[in-house]
């Protein structure tokens, strides 16, 4: 299924499932997620589907991908419809469906079929041959690397308080944390996190920046392997609430960005919701540019 995805990443310009997909077909996992197949005559795979039906709140989620080659043969409407029927039997009908790079065929299917585009998401880019400022830290506030199994629940804590309007990161636990800590580009080095060090602080916890770099190695997914230049990724930028207003956010931005730098990478990407405005002009500030658009398509009911 990673080699089917790979090769319409390679075609499209966009990798068409999301990571926590991802997470679930390379290490498993206890979400009874759906698996949707579609084989040619010859019994290979040239499409598929991954249907999440757990969330109680949100709905359903779907991702999909068809095969370059076997494209404009009804595959993704047969996909699509069999994810709504999953929708229909175990989660009221209610459905979302992600696009992973805003293609034209994506919105034809996904209105065509009765969703609305529900959310969008921009990834946003930065060259770091363009300065990166020294970050100014508050007083009282220091960076330090992540310690495994030493900082776990207070990450969880800060992460959840960050992000509690967030329908995906604010909700994740232990095993979501534990599963990226076991991924072979997980560096604890570049996971930074800013403390409060003034007297009785006890080392509290205010922010944090978790950085991920693609591509700095070859990965094998069965017969088949890919390599592609190395990027690095804002992956994760949260402030706890009592720490807003003390200019963390670009800090914790800076020192991520000079640390990838001291990898020797030459680029840096982000993820950001379109209507997070305020997260978006903090980007544009120290230089990040919109690149592409993700879209959540949703099915009501």
């Amino acid at each position: 299924m990673l080699s089917l995805a790979q090769a319409a990443g390679d075609a499209d310009g966009a990798f068409p499932l999301s990571e926590h997909v991802v997470l679930h077909l390379r290490q498993g996992g206890d979400a009874p997620a759906v698996h949707l197949l579609a084989r040619a005559p010859s019994g290979e795979l040239v499409g598929y589907a991954h249907v999440d039906p757990t969330d109680a709140v949100e709905g359903a989620s779907a991702e999909l991908v068809v095969h370059p080659l076997h494209r404009r043969r009804g595959l993704g409407r047969a996909l699509v419809t069999g994810a709504m029927h999953v929708a229909d039997e175990r989660g009221g009908g209610r459905l979302r469906l992600w696009a992973h790079g805003d293609h034209p065929s994506a919105s034809a299917l996904g209105l065509g079929l009765g969703f609305h585009r529900a959310r969008v998401l921009w990834q946003m880019r930065r060259s770091l041959y363009a300065p990166v400022p020294e970050p100014v830290l508050p007083a009282g506030v220091r960076l330090r690397p992540f310690v495994p199994g030493q900082d776990d629940q207070a990450w969880l804590a800060v992460n959840a308080a960050a992000f509690a309007d967030h329908p995906d990161q604010g909700r994740w636990t232990l095993a979501d944390l534990h599963a990226r800590l076991r991924e072979d580009w997980f560096d604890p080095a570049g996971f930074l996190l800013a403390e409060d060090t003034g007297q009785d602080a006890d080392g509290a916890l205010l922010g944090f920046h978790w950085t991920k770099v693609h591509g700095s190695v070859t990965h094998r997914h069965g017969e088949d392997e890919h390599a592609h230049d190395p990027i690095g990724e804002v992956y994760v930028l949260g402030i706890a609430p009592a720490a807003h207003g003390l200019g963390l956010g670009t800090a914790l931005t800076l020192a991520g960005l000079r640390y990838l730098r001291s990898r020797g990478l030459d680029q840096i990407m982000l993820y950001v919701d379109e209507s997070n405005r305020r997260a978006i002009a903090l980007y544009q500030k120290i230089g990040f540019s919109r690149w592409s658009t993700d879209v959540s398509f949703r099915r009501q009911v």
